[in-house]
């Protein structure tokens, strides 16, 4: 019985794994100009691959605020943490790394992956895989106003349902308009 229960555990992990994505899966948008999606970027949609990384009675949100672009090619996303009289910001600088569209970082204690997967420049599938002790991917859908197009919504959801993820709550910076 102990064996089969580890056989079980490993089937399992086996099949949790099987639904992690490769960085070579994801698809990176061609032709990817860093520089047009500079600017303030909404959240439409969010998944995971952990549905308890965004828990509703979490009293801290995690918020994307806007892109930017730094000498050398990086990538700046800014970010707030907003809960209860709490309003922090905070910078993630990402590096150029494989194809164009695709960033990294190692300084925050594992490293994090990010692909531009597919753009209009005003609509962005975004792609970031953390990887510490364990490995955790977010997909996110951003727009430049808080209008849902349909067709960038089945964009999104055909990669929700191709990687098995879990959507998980929403949160956006209030005060500034989308430009």
């Amino acid at each position: 019985k102990h064996q089969d229960a580890l056989l079980l555990l490993l089937a399992l992990s086996l099949g949790l794994a099987s639904t992690q994505e490769t960085l070579e899966e994801v698809p990176v948008q061609p032709g990817f100009d860093a520089q047009k999606v500079e600017g303030r970027w909404l959240t439409m949609q969010l998944a995971t691959s952990h549905k308890d990384l965004v828990l509703p009675t979490d009293p801290l949100r995690l918020a994307l605020h806007s892109i930017q672009t730094k000498e050398g090619g990086d990538v700046e996303l800014v970010l707030f943490w907003i809960g209860e009289e709490v309003c922090r910001g905070m910078n993630v600088t990402v590096h150029p790394a494989g194809r164009p569209g695709q960033y990294q970082d190692s300084s925050v204690g594992g490293s994090m992956h990010i692909c531009f997967v597919s753009t209009d420049y005003s609509n962005l599938i975004l792609y970031v895989r953390l990887e510490d002790v364990e490995v955790t991917s977010l997909w996110a859908l951003l727009a430049r106003t808080m209008l849902e197009d349909p067709m960038w919504l089945g964009r999104y959801l055909e990669y929700v349902e191709k990687f098995h993820l879990q959507k998980v709550l929403v949160f956006n910076v209030a005060g500034q308009p989308a430009q």
